[in-house]
């Protein structure tokens, strides 16, 4: 019998397999969720539904930028199974009252207290993959989830409508709510606590400096820091695509939505292709060489839009969802081989939080350059991130963080005993803890 391909093989792990299957029936929920609001909207505000979605979008980043190092605190501390089931079984229950919305301002207070959990879930699930997983499974399961976040984004809109066509407008949210039900019902039957045995922080102080280490780790360590800087490159240009595509396609190109669809489409099955390709290839790839070819590859695809047909731009835009995949998910990878499991939390909920503040920004960005640079926005984006790509280049010399020294990072807990190298007074009763960076040398 023949072996499943590399990045298959996870599902051979029974408890990735729940976690993952938990994690695509929560996929089609999101888009149940977003194609019903959508509907919603127009119904009650009409013309003005794209304002009312764009300030439900912009809730859903600022919750995401505020709560997740806070939810990457929480993974450490407490039982990441109980925690992603206590967002779902929320989330639920939140999804199900949007059918009795009769006000806009219902629907901004739903949509930001939805976002809440979501917020938290995320990041939970992430920093989960390393602790029901093996080292040599990692990989292809990070990719799989990845490929299918990419693939349910291109075809669970498209689903979601015609669930909403059969069942109606409003009572898609109910069915919505189900799937966040059975997601619920797949975690639980993960066997007995997921979490990491470490001490808890019972001060303020102590619990900002837990919210603090996902971010400090982040930034300390070269490779990871290299990583968030080319997010911030990957953001500004697929925002670019994500906001101006539709505007270029149905302007200058003078074509339709259904023109639309197909580049959308080929942006979504170039990320696909990119996170299975990437899973298949399993360690055999430098995080560091595929994150920076990714950033060109995403930034090239961009600057010669205006020269381009819309067979060219198909091409193109596949070029860019594979640009996309290929700096996104090596961060992960980064994160899960260079940091200890018991912080992970915390820094995948900061880097959770930092990457959608680079969209925060990207975001209005691209609607600013799509205002002032018609039609030429396409090619101001590619500039800004070309130049930004070769500071980058310049400031932290990837040809040398690709030999990268292994090992990982973590903190423990210091006792005050005596005087000490430290500012502070000698204080039993003070205790804190330290991040440092553990060779694999040592």
């Amino acid at each position: 019998m023949n072996n499943p391909p590399h990045w298959l093989q996870s599902l051979g792990n029974g408890l990735f397999t729940r976690l993952y299957l938990a994690q695509a029936i929560n996929l089609l929920g999101d888009s149940l969720t977003w194609l019903g609001l959508a509907l919603l909207a127009f119904e009650l505000a009409g013309k003005e539904s794209g304002s009312l979605l764009a300030g439900a979008l912009t809730l859903r980043v600022l919750a995401f930028v505020v709560l997740s190092p806070i939810a990457g605190v929480l993974a450490d501390r407490v039982d990441r199974k109980a925690l992603m089931i206590t967002t779902h079984i929320a989330r639920m229950g939140i999804v199900c009252l949007f059918p009795f919305v009769t006000q806009i301002w219902q629907i901004y207070g739903l949509v930001l207290l939805l976002n809440v959990f979501s917020a938290f879930f995320t990041p939970t699930y992430t920093a989960t993959i390393p602790l029901v997983t093996q080292p040599e499974e990692r990989p292809g399961a990070i990719a799989l989830s990845s490929a299918t976040y990419q693939l349910l984004g291109v075809l669970g809109p498209g689903l979601a409508g015609g669930i909403a066509a059969w069942v109606g407008t409003r009572q898609v949210f109910f069915l919505d709510g189900l799937t966040f039900l059975i997601a619920a019902v797949l975690i639980m039957g993960l066997p007995g606590q997921k979490m990491v045995s470490q001490p808890q922080a019972n001060t303020v102080q102590g619990k900002w400096q837990d919210i603090q280490t996902g971010s400090r780790c982040l930034w300390l360590d070269a490779p990871l820091r290299y990583a968030l800087f080319l997010q911030l490159i990957a953001a500004i240009a697929g925002a670019e695509i994500l906001v101006n595509t539709v505007g270029y396609v149905q302007g200058p190109l003078g074509l339709g939505q259904v023109e639309y669809g197909w580049l959308m489409a080929a942006f979504g099955i170039g990320a696909t292709g990119a996170s299975i390709g990437l899973g298949r290839l399993g360690r055999r790839f430098n995080s560091i060489i595929v994150m920076s070819l990714g950033a060109l590859l995403i930034t090239l695809a961009i600057l010669p839009v205006t020269l381009m047909p819309l067979g060219g731009l198909v091409l193109l835009w596949t070029l860019a969802g594979m640009g996309q995949t290929f700096v996104n998910l090596p961060t992960q990878n980064l994160i899960a081989d260079r940091v200890a499991v018991e912080i992970q939390g915390r820094v995948y909920g900061a880097h959770f939080a930092w990457s959608h503040l680079w969209w925060a920004f990207a975001y209005p960005l691209a609607g600013g350059l799509g205002r002032v640079a018609f039609p030429y926005h396409f090619l101001w984006s590619g500039l800004l991130s070309l130049v930004l790509l070769s500071i980058g280049y310049l400031v932290y010399r990837p040809q040398q963080l690709v030999q990268y020294q292994a090992g990982l990072w973590h903190d423990h807990e210091h006792h005050h005993q005596g005087e000490h190298y430290h500012s502070h007074p000698a204080n039993p009763a003070i205790s804190h803890s330290h991040l440092h960076f553990h060779s694999s040398l040592d």
